[in-house]
């Protein structure tokens, strides 16, 4: 049992750090997320003339982007469908953009809309005090206080790593596509990449062209559908489509084309789901593959398709068929998910998952003044809807405090009451 002097002294150390730790009003949302999503709430905002403040665990914007992205990485559909509200891409740019092209796209939509957030600040928890009515957000240092609170951190914000037997045991490295680059790192390596997505596709590919060997691990059912059908983005024809035509029948469309165009995918160890491609992706967030190049490898033989991992060995992997092979490094293209959960409290508006329990398309929108932009399971498209709706929602109740000088000096009262405590 502590003594009477430690217990003064914890105390001591507790009320100090209170003291320390800075308490800031802010006039507007606080919005948690410095990537596409809070800009594109930040901007929308601003249009409104409502004043925001983003905070920002990295040191940067779009931090996804720049620092957990492979080199080669492209934008999967037309740059109509990835920009943002209120500024569209450079006429000059591809139609699909660059990664760093992207990444130039977000810093010159950040100074476009003056938006200035504030890094380095990893929000540890977020709360609504019930009692006076306020969202208080902690970071490391600082106490922040607001109204409304915008959660922007998006569907992909940590890497996904599965508990697969056996990991810990292989000699060679281990990573995430989240720390991938390039695939001259394995050059003349036999590489093992965990998952059969866009990443782990493209992942694939670009092993091939530094002369590696990959070894595609396909453990469910897969769409794998062109980038392009005639001459056209398959994302826009089937956006077309869908004004006139039901769901399911643009579904059908989509599979017949694109078994016309790329063969029977089952034959090369890629089962498709029963569920269509767009339906799936609705109701389970699931993307389709849209190949860029790496199916003509995989029928060249130059990329393996493999079963699902039974155990991972010393020097390789044993697979539920029973096949055994050896391998230099494992790469694990295993996605990304949502970390609300982890600082987010006292809410059940988010699943488990760290998605909201809503269904799109009125997901952006929770009580005591909470907001969700980027969760739509919809990419770009989804977090442009999200950021116009949540704009147009706070502002209504911005003039309306804002119309009442008496309403409004009551509350900045208020909130100073509550701060000073």
């Amino acid at each position: 049992m502590a003594s009477c002097k430690e217990q003064e002294k914890v105390m001591f150390l507790n009320l100090k750090q209170e003291e320390e730790e800075e308490e800031i009003w802010i006039q507007g949302p606080i919005i948690i997320g410095a990537g596409p999503s809070g800009l594109a709430a930040a901007a929308c905002l601003s249009q409104h003339g409502v004043p925001s403040l983003i905070l920002e665990k990295s040191d940067c914007i779009a931090s996804l982007w720049q620092t957990k992205t492979y080199d080669r990485l492209k934008l999967h559909l037309p740059k109509q469908f990835c920009q943002l509200p209120l500024l569209g891409f450079p006429d000059n740019f591809p139609k699909y953009p660059t990664k760093h092209q992207f990444i130039s796209y977000m810093e010159s939509y950040a100074l476009h809309f003056s938006i200035k957030p504030k890094f380095n600040q990893a929000v540890q928890k977020a709360e609504f005090d019930s009692i006076n009515g306020f969202w208080r957000v902690y970071t490391q240092d600082q106490q922040y206080i607001s109204s409304w609170l915008i959660v922007a951190t998006g569907e992909n914000a940590e890497p996904v790593i599965p508990e697969i037997p056996g990991m810990e045991k292989f000699s060679g490295p281990v990573v995430h596509t989240s720390v991938y680059k390039s695939g001259s790192e394995f050059k003349n390596q036999r590489v093992l990449v965990v998952g059969c997505g866009n990443s782990g596709m493209e992942v694939s590919l670009d092993l091939c062209r530094y002369n590696a060997i990959p070894h595609m691990v396909v453990r469910n059912t897969v769409h794998v559908l062109p980038r392009e059908m005639f001459g056209m983005s398959t994302f826009g024809i089937a956006m077309a489509l869908l004004k006139w035509l039901p769901l399911r029948l643009v579904d059908k469309f989509l599979l017949l084309a694109a078994h016309f165009t790329l063969g029977n995918t089952d034959q090369l160890g890629l089962r498709r789901p029963k569920t269509g491609p767009i339906e799936l992706k609705n109701v389970t967030g699931k993307t389709p593959v849209l190949d860029v190049g790496a199916l003509s490898q995989i029928k060249s033989g130059k990329i393996k398709v493999m079963e699902g991992v039974k155990e991972i060995t010393r020097n390789g992997v044993r697979f539920m068929d029973g096949q055994e092979k050896e391998f230099d490094s494992i790469i694990l293209a295993t996605g990304y998910k949502s970390n609300v959960p982890t600082w987010l409290k006292g809410c059940d508006f988010f699943t488990k998952d760290g998605m909201p329990r809503t269904p799109f398309p009125n997901g952006w929108k929770g009580e005591n003044g909470l907001y969700t932009v980027g969760f739509t399971r919809r990419g770009l498209l989804g977090t442009a809807s999200d950021a116009v709706k949540i704009a147009q929602g706070i502002a209504e109740q911005w003039r309306t405090i804002k119309g009442s000088t008496k309403s409004w000096n009551s509350h900045v009262i208020l909130l100073g009451k509550i701060i000073s405590k």
